[in-house]
């Protein structure tokens, strides 16, 4: 099941990394928020950094 997204990241960025951004995006064929997504949870996913861990953390 597809989840909701209903946040919004604005993000200030040199060209240079937008540029990389957009052709990371056009190479696999995504749009560049999808992009993003697929990094951020990349990067979680390889230094074990869970939403979910953290959250419980938090309330205890």
């Amino acid at each position: 099941m597809a989840q909701n997204k209903d946040e919004t990241i604005t993000i200030r960025t040199t060209h240079e990394v937008k540029e990389l951004l957009r052709l990371a995006a056009q190479r696999e064929h995504r749009s560049i928020a999808s992009m993003l997504e697929v990094l951020i949870l990349s990067h979680a996913k390889k230094n074990a950094i869970d939403v979910d861990a953290q959250e419980t953390r938090k309330r205890a």
